[in-house]
Formats: structure tokens, C-alpha cells, sequence
């Protein structure tokens, strides 16, 4: 078996989608959905389809423009669908597809997890910053 340079192990890792490597695509994916209105939306439309207004409510502090952008970064990207009806007002609904369906448990649990564990986080938060005023930066 021939030897691999340092370059032929990068480029084959990248045909590979290896995370780590900073021009791996699939960094995109995971820069998409770390972002907490990715999850609270698509936790949001967990129950089916909803409309624009119903996000807004449901999703208290999301602006209108990061809501706007939200959904049409994870319509593009596959993860839910924007079905508009001719009315009058007219009407948009938006739903997850079966891509955003499969993706749904897993955002589901890291949306729990943090609701389990915020005290935990809040404690540890407030042991760290205690030590720190205490003169513990100085062994840092």
C-alpha cells in the first residue's frame, strides 16, 4: 500500500466529510443548525403546520427579520416547506418536510437537555465566576 502525503490524507478525509476539517462541507450544516432559532422553530412546527404569525408568538423574542430568515434558510436548505393559499389575507403555512422530520428528534433532545440542566449550568456558571473574584483568574 502506498504511502498518502499530508495533502492525499486531507483531500481523501474531505471526500469523506470529515467535520474537522475546515473546508469540509458539511461545517455548514452544523454552523446552520447550532443556531437556537433553527431549533426553536424546528421544534415549533413539531406538531404540524403553522403560520408565520403562530412562529412569531410561539417563539418569544424572535425578531420578525430573524424569523424571515430563519425559515427561508431552512426551507432552502430542505428542512421545512413554505405552502402559500390564495386568500384574503392571504395565507402561509409553513411544515416540517420528512428531511426536517428525521432531523426533529434530535434537536428535540438538545432542546430538553438544556431545559433539564439550565440549573445545573447556572450553578457551575456561578462556581466558576466566584472563583474568580475570589483570586482564582491569577492561577488561570
Amino acid at each position: 500500500m502506498p504511502t498518502m502525503t499530508a495533502r492525499q490524507r486531507r483531500d481523501a478525509a474531505r471526500q469523506q466529510y470529515d467535520a474537522y476539517l475546515a473546508e469540509c462541507p458539511a461545517r455548514e450544516v452544523l454552523q446552520r443548525l447550532s443556531n437556537k432559532w433553527v431549533t426553536l422553530l424546528l421544534n415549533a412546527l413539531a406538531d404540524g403546520p403553522q403560520r408565520y404569525s403562530d412562529l412569531g408568538r410561539r417563539v418569544a423574542g424572535v425578531s420578525p427579520k430573524m424569523l424571515t430568515e430563519t425559515l427561508r434558510t431552512l426551507e432552502r436548505d430542505g428542512l421545512i416547506t413554505r405552502r402559500v393559499t390564495v386568500q384574503v389575507p392571504v395565507r402561509v403555512d409553513y411544515e416540517l418536510t420528512a428531511l426536517g422530520r428525521d432531523f426533529l428528534p434530535i434537536v428535540r433532545s438538545i432542546k430538553d437537555w438544556a431545559e433539564q440542566h439550565i440549573h445545573q449550568i447556572h450553578a457551575a456558571r456561578d462556581a466558576f465566576d466566584a472563583s474568580r473574584a475570589d483570586g482564582g483568574a491569577e492561577n488561570a
